[in-house]
């Protein structure tokens, strides 16, 4: 069962699921994700999708063996519009689940996010690092839902002996993104696409790392596999500004774009990088597709998504 399926990781990965030869029920409010992601796993006859809310319980479900935990909104505009819905899914949504893996005995797993690092104070982060939330900043609604997130998939962890697994995802890109969701490289493409100029924030020296969605997904699949209960950072350990980003997209396309510049929302953090060594010792991960790469495979999924020229 993969809770948030329908979204833009959660289609990847059961993409992945099937291709392995699993069966996959999807459960989505469809109030973030798209009903055409699934598109090609509908196709395959084994791939079921329930519009449903796991914040207001599950519906009757046969046993599932494994049970992952995507749904939310992920994106700084999705969650801004959406603070209780982001809440509740982190907390009730999360309880839910939880409950069915405990009743089926089945393995968990919840995506978490480097968000729970907020405005970090240690570089890189490790997953030791217990964070510097604002816990009533406009962020906090998806800063705080995946913190109690992770502290309620450890309770039953270890007061039911559930079989949990806890991934903490940095920024992540590729096909199926939204052009609205307000993400920097989904942003950068689509204004670079259409001749407007890119969006910065700051002095856009505040730096990010950047993952290809398809390193994601086998990092998902093999800390399922072979990870522990503790919390595993899965992320690109390859450290970038925001002007250098803008800097690739500019090369991706061959031609330069303007820069439009607008003040620093408040709690952005100043820096990310992702201390990969647990899911690097633990189950062999690391990425392999460079920025360059990854970008000029988003760039032509949203050329044809969105009509634009090359």
């Amino acid at each position: 069962m993969v809770a948030g399926g329908a979204g833009f990781v959660g289609s990847h990965l059961v993409d992945a699921l099937l291709a392995a030869g699993e069966s996959v029920v999807v459960l989505d409010n469809l109030c973030t994700g798209r009903r055409e992601n699934l598109e090609p796993a509908l196709a395959t006859g084994r791939c079921t999708l329930v519009e449903a809310d796991i914040s207001d319980g599950l519906p009757p479900l046969d046993t599932c063996q494994t049970v992952w935990h995507l749904a939310s909104p992920a994106s700084p505009p999705d969650y801004g519009r959406l603070p209780i819905e982001t809440l509740r899914v982190g907390a009730e949504g999360t309880r839910h689940l939880l409950e069915a893996a405990h009743r089926w005995q089945a393995r968990f797993l919840v995506a978490s996010t480097s968000e729970v690092y907020g405005d970090p104070q240690v570089h890189p982060q490790p997953e030791t690092y217990w964070g510097h939330v604002n816990p009533i900043g406009w962020r906090s609604c998806y800063d705080e839902a995946k913190r109690y997130a992770e502290a309620l998939t450890m309770a039953y962890h270890r007061a039911h002996g559930v079989d949990t697994r806890i991934v903490r995802i940095f920024n992540t890109y590729g096909p199926r993104m939204r052009a609205d969701d307000g993400r920097v490289v989904s942003n950068f493409l689509c204004q670079a696409l259409a001749g407007k100029p890119l969006t910065l924030y700051g002095t856009g020296d505040q730096t990010r790392s950047f993952q290809y969605v398809s390193d994601l997904v086998a990092g998902l699949l093999a800390w399922m596999d072979r990870g522990d209960a503790l919390p595993a950072n899965l992320g690109n350990p390859g450290e970038f500004t925001i002007r250098e980003l803008a800097d690739a997209v500019d090369a991706l396309l061959g031609r330069p774009a303007e820069r439009a510049w607008h003040p620093l929302p408040p709690d952005d953090p100043r820096q990310r990088k992702p201390d990969i060594d647990r899911a690097r010792t633990l189950v062999g991960w690391q990425p392999v597709v460079p920025l360059a790469e990854g970008l000029a495979r988003t760039a032509e999924w949203f050329r044809h998504a969105t009509g634009r020229p090359a």
